[in-house]
C-alpha cells in the first residue's frame, strides 16, 4: 500500500477531529441516568457467574459490556501500549479512555498519549490530581515517591481515579493474570465496591506477548519503553527495566515492599 501524501493525512486528520468533536457535542446526554450502587452490584454478581468459564473470550465479555453500559463505561489505559483501548472501541466507539496524568511520566509515554488522542476513535480524559507535583512538594516535601510511594500513588493516581470514576457504571483495566502473583486470579468481571462500579478486565487471560503480537499484527499504537525493556509502565521515578526472567511488573517501585499502587486493591 502506497503511503498517505501530506495532503491525506492533513485531510485524515481533520475528519478525525471533526468527528471527535461531533461525539463530544452530544457524550454528556448519553453517560445518564446512572443506576444505583444496588443494581450496578448485581449486574456485575451475574455477570461474574456468567463468565466463569474456561472458553470465555475477550469479545464475548465487550459485547456485553456494549449492550448493558456503552458509554457510560470507562477505559483506564496507563499507555504502555493502545491494544486494551483499541479492542473496547470495537464494540463502543468514542469511550472515555481515561490516562492518569501524575506529573511524573516519562516523556516517551505522554507522546503515546498524544499520538493515541489524534489517531484513534477513544475519547482519551487526562486525570490529575488536585495538586501539582510543585504544590505536592511544597505540603509533603520534595520527592515523597521517594520516602512514601504509598501515600504519593494516593494522591496521585488512586483520589483522582476515584474521583473520575463517580460519573460512571464500569470501567475496564488491563489487568491481566500473568502480570505476576497478585493478579494471578483476574475474573472477567467483578463488583468494584471501593469505587462503586463494575469492573472488567476483557485481557484478564491474555499474555505479554499476545498484547504484542495483536499490536503488531493490528498496527497499535505502542510506547516506545516497552521494546526498551519496560514492559510495565508506570511514573518515570518509579519504574526501572526489568531483567530477563523477571515478572513484567518487577520494575515499579524497586526497593519498596509495594507491587501496586491501590487502583486494583
Amino acid at each position: 500500500m502506497a503511503e498517505a501524501t501530506l495532503a491525506e493525512r492533513r485531510e485524515r486528520q481533520l475528519r478525525h477531529d471533526a468527528e471527535h468533536a461531533e461525539h463530544l457535542a452530544r457524550r454528556d446526554g448519553l453517560l445518564s441516568p446512572r443506576r444505583d450502587d444496588a443494581e450496578l452490584q448485581a449486574i456485575a454478581e451475574e455477570a461474574e457467574r456468567r463468565f466463569d468459564r474456561d472458553d470465555t473470550t475477550t469479545a464475548e465479555v465487550l459485547a456485553w459490556v456494549a449492550e448493558t453500559f456503552g458509554l457510560r463505561t470507562a477505559v483506564a489505559c496507563s499507555m504502555a501500549d493502545a491494544v486494551l483501548p483499541a479492542v473496547v472501541a470495537e464494540h463502543i466507539d468514542w469511550v472515555d479512555t481515561l490516562f492518569l496524568d501524575t506529573g511524573y511520566h516519562f516523556a516517551e509515554t505522554l507522546g503515546t498519549r498524544d499520538a493515541v488522542a489524534s489517531s484513534m476513535r477513544l475519547n482519551v480524559v487526562d486525570v490529575t490530581a488536585l495538586t501539582t507535583v510543585a504544590e505536592q512538594d511544597a505540603e509533603h516535601g520534595p520527592n515523597l515517591h521517594e520516602r512514601d510511594p504509598a501515600l504519593c500513588c494516593q494522591l496521585r493516581k488512586v483520589e483522582p481515579l476515584t474521583r473520575t470514576l463517580g460519573g460512571y457504571e464500569a470501567w475496564i483495566t488491563g489487568v491481566r493474570r500473568d502480570e505476576g502473583p497478585t493478579r494471578a486470579n483476574t475474573p472477567w468481571v467483578a463488583w468494584d465496591a471501593k469505587n462503586g462500579l463494575v469492573k472488567i478486565n476483557p485481557l484478564a487471560n491474555w499474555t505479554f506477548d499476545e498484547v504484542l503480537d495483536y499490536a503488531q499484527t493490528n498496527d497499535i499504537i505502542v510506547n516506545p519503553l516497552v521494546s526498551d525493556g519496560y514492559p510495565s509502565i508506570g511514573c518515570q521515578p518509579c519504574t526501572r527495566r526489568v531483567a530477563p526472567g523477571e515478572d513484567p511488573r518487577a520494575g515499579r517501585w524497586a526497593g519498596f515492599n509495594k507491587t501496586e499502587c491501590g487502583l486494583h486493591t
